[in-house]
């Protein structure tokens, strides 16, 4: 199916055209006609599965660009916000139709004079009631959104949400996009929708094909050391590493950037000002690991994500789906690595079933591993540098004390000095370890039966099984890391 199978108008199939989208998602494919046919919905999908395209699309392709505010999408953080209100504008350009962003933080006066030029409304709902009890604007749209619905019930905007729509018009098409339906959520739905068709992704579909899902069993106190020898080995060009605590999130943005890693983080205390700076910073290049909590999971969106970190394993499996979703967009393939302590691996294994996909079982990279990669990259990149006036002059300068071998020796020894890795030689359980563990945890659930720690000796050496495709570059440029703090764990946070 492709997008010109829909009855889209042509300005909006001409700017999905150029954003680059060519077949849509499951749930652009079930949503779209319903919406078009002018039915109220509720939609049930995970992030990362093309909503905004979903219910954008259709109800752009239906505004006549008068002048008024014909549509209004409400989403629960400014973030989410700003990138719905983003991607609408690219859909909705070339037909004339403007997008307000509305939000806290920001001054009233420049957001009422962007909703009175713009077609399309994106809201937080604090602001957005706020500027409505205050009669400092009226609203008659004729689309109402409301995405990411659970999780505005999760932050505490249900009341908000109800008085809104007091303010709102009886006569309009409702559509409700939600992760989960708890029934909070159906409740809401009865209220503000009217006969409403119902889209809902299977499991099957809720996790993408084109990431590929790892985790690895550590003790407690080495999930440091095995996050930091993770990211040497995967040597990811972008990342994000998922953390359930702010004060997490702040541990480890102070051990990464003293590790020599460009790393900022992202959480619920942050001003709005420092979330915007630190956000763009992630997605111009000017940082390479992103540190966040859940707020993040629904609300960030960058598409050259290579990799996701769980530095703890989510408490549910629709956050384990929306924190992965963040890799693997745009068509690219991604990486999701989660670790574990042996008594989670039970979890693990509910994860699995919950969202119909393989998380495969890795070994932690030894670190002769580690160090044998960036040897064969520095071996690759001496082989492929050009020579150099300069570099002739030198070692001619050099020859008049030493021979030309202890030359060459004393400058691959200058140059490896700069990528050694430090730390623990192993980290983490073996593939044996690990499949006890999980053996005798299925068969005595009414017991800890992944707390056994056997030795670890017996388990290492053959049986190892690489993580693959890991770049190996050592692109983050750090000199002689001191040893690893292996005993700075998770019970600091």
């Amino acid at each position: 199916m492709k997008f010109t199978d829909f009855n889209l108008k042509d300005t909006i199939l001409a700017a999905v055209t150029e954003a680059g989208f060519t077949e849509p998602s499951p749930v652009q494919k079930d949503a779209i006609p319903l919406v078009l046919e002018g039915h109220d919905m509720i939609a049930q999908a995970q992030t990362g599965t093309g909503k905004t395209a979903a219910f954008g699309l259709p109800i752009m392709s239906m505004m006549k660009a008068d002048g008024s505010v014909e549509g209004l999408v409400i989403v629960p953080t400014r973030e989410l916000a700003m990138q719905v209100s983003d991607e609408l504008y690219r859909f909705g350009k070339l037909s004339g139709l403007k997008t307000a962003t509305v939000y806290g933080g920001t001054p009233y006066g420049k957001q009422i004079e962007r909703i009175k030029q713009a077609s399309i409304v994106v809201a937080t709902p604090g602001r957005l009631q706020d500027l409505l009890m205050s009669g400092k604007i009226k609203l008659n749209p004729k689309f109402v959104v409301l995405d990411e619905a659970d999780e505005m019930l999760d932050m505490g905007f249900l009341d908000e949400i109800k008085n809104i729509f007091t303010f709102l018009p009886k006569e309009r098409q409702t559509l409700m996009f939600s992760a989960t339906m708890p029934a909070a959520i159906r409740k809401l739905a009865e209220q503000i929708l009217k006969n409403p068709k119902t889209v809902s992704i299977t499991k099957s579909e809720s996790t993408n094909s084109k990431i590929t899902q790892y985790y690895y069993v550590v003790q407690e106190r080495e999930r440091d050391d095995a996050l930091v020898r993770l990211i040497d080995y995967k040597n990811p060009d972008k990342c994000i590493i998922f953390c359930r605590m702010k004060k997490e999130v702040d541990r480890l943005v102070a051990h990464l950037t003293a590790q020599g890693f460009k790393v900022s983080g992202l959480h619920g205390d942050m001003e709005q000002k420092q979330r915007e700076v630190t956000i763009r910073a992630f997605k111009q290049g000017g940082i390479d690991i992103f540190i966040a909590t859940d707020v993040a999971a629904r609300g960030l969106d960058v598409n050259d994500v290579t990799h996701v970190f769980n530095y703890h394993i989510p408490f549910d499996s629709e956050s384990y789906v929306h924190r992965i979703g963040r890799t693997g967009r745009g068509g690219k393939s991604g990486e999701a690595i989660t670790l574990v302590s042996p008594n989670e691996l039970r979890t693990i294994k509910r994860i699995e079933k919950d969202v119909g996909a393989k998380l495969t079982s890795q070994v932690i990279p030894t670190r002769m591993e580690v160090q044998n990669n960036r040897n064969d990259e520095l071996i690759a990149k001496i082989a492929q540098t050009q020579i150099t006036d300069k570099a002739i002059e030198l070692v001619k300068t050099l020859q008049h004390d030493l021979d030309i071998v202890t030359i060459a020796h004393l400058l691959a020894s200058m140059v490896q000095s700069e990528i050694s890795v430090k730390g623990k030689d192993n980290i983490g359980l073996g593939l044996e370890e690990v499949e006890l563990l999980i053996e005798r945890a299925m068969q005595n659930r009414g017991g800890n039966g992944g707390g056994r720690n056997r030795g670890r000796s017996g388990y290492r050496g053959n049986n190892r099984r690489r993580s693959g495709g890991g770049g190996d570059r050592n692109k983050h440029g750090r000199n002689g890391r001191s040893g690893r703090n292996g005993g700075r764990g998770s019970d600091r946070g």
